[in-house]
C-alpha cells in the first residue's frame, strides 16, 4: 500500500474518534490496518452522510487523498465537507478505572505485556471516556511505524477480553491533537513506554 495513503487514511479515523459511533470505527480502523482499501472507500464516505459527520477542510482533503484513489464516490466524498468547525469533544476523561472485574487488570497487563520496550512504540498510556453509557477505556499510543496494523493488532487484544468496540488511539509523535485526544491526554496514566524515542512526552502534547 502506499504509504501515504495509508497515512492520510490513519490520520483521518484519528480525527473521527468521538464523532463517529464506536462500533463503526473500530471496524473502519480493522479495515485499514488489513489493507481493504476497496471496502474502505465503498463504505466510509456513505457512513459519514448516513451519521451527518461533517469534515472540515484538512480532514477532507485527507478523505481525498486516502479513498478516491481506492474508487471511492466522488459525489459522496464532496458531500462530506461541512462549513463549521468541527474540532468539539462532548465527553469527560478520568485516569482512574471505575470498579470492574478483574478484566481490567488483565487488559492492562497484557497491553504492558506487548508493548513495553518495543520498537517503534513510543507512550503507552490509558483514560476512561464518561457521557455516553458505561465508562470506556481508551488507550493512547505513539508510535512510529505501522499505526494502521498496531491499531488493529491491539483492537484484536481487547476484543479477546471483551471490549466489543474498543478505543485505540495510534498516533504518530508530531500530531495536531484533536480535541478529543487533548483530553483523553490530560486525563490519563502511564501504562508503559516502548523502545522509540517518540521526541515528547504524550501528555505534554
Amino acid at each position: 500500500m502506499d504509504p501515504d495513503i495509508e497515512a492520510a487514511c490513519h490520520e483521518l479515523l484519528l480525527r473521527l474518534a468521538g464523532r463517529m459511533p464506536d462500533q463503526l470505527l473500530w471496524r473502519y480502523r480493522d479495515w485499514l490496518g488489513e489493507g481493504a482499501m476497496t471496502t474502505l472507500a465503498r463504505t466510509l464516505p456513505r457512513t459519514l452522510l448516513k451519521h451527518n459527520i461533517d469534515l472540515d477542510q484538512p480532514e477532507y482533503r485527507l478523505l481525498v487523498a486516502g479513498l478516491v484513489p481506492h474508487g471511492a464516490d466522488w459525489h459522496q466524498v464532496s458531500s462530506t465537507l461541512g462549513v463549521d468547525d468541527v474540532d468539539e469533544n462532548r465527553y469527560t476523561f478520568t485516569g482512574t478505572a471505575p470498579d470492574r472485574m478483574n478484566s481490567v487488570d488483565q487488559v492492562s497487563a497484557l497491553v504492558h505485556a506487548t508493548l513495553r520496550g518495543r520498537p517503534d512504540v513510543g507512550e503507552v498510556r490509558e483514560s476512561w471516556r464518561h457521557g455516553d453509557g458505561e465508562p470506556k477505556r481508551v488507550l493512547l499510543i505513539t508510535a512510529t511505524a505501522g499505526l494502521p496494523r498496531l491499531t488493529g493488532e491491539l483492537q484484536r487484544v481487547l476484543r479477546v477480553l471483551g471490549d466489543e468496540e474498543p478505543s485505540v488511539e495510534v498516533m504518530p509523535p508530531r500530531f495536531d491533537l484533536p480535541a478529543y485526544h487533548r483530553a483523553a491526554l490530560a486525563s490519563s496514566e502511564l501504562v508503559c513506554t516502548g523502545a522509540a524515542d517518540t521526541g515528547h512526552r504524550l501528555a505534554a502534547a
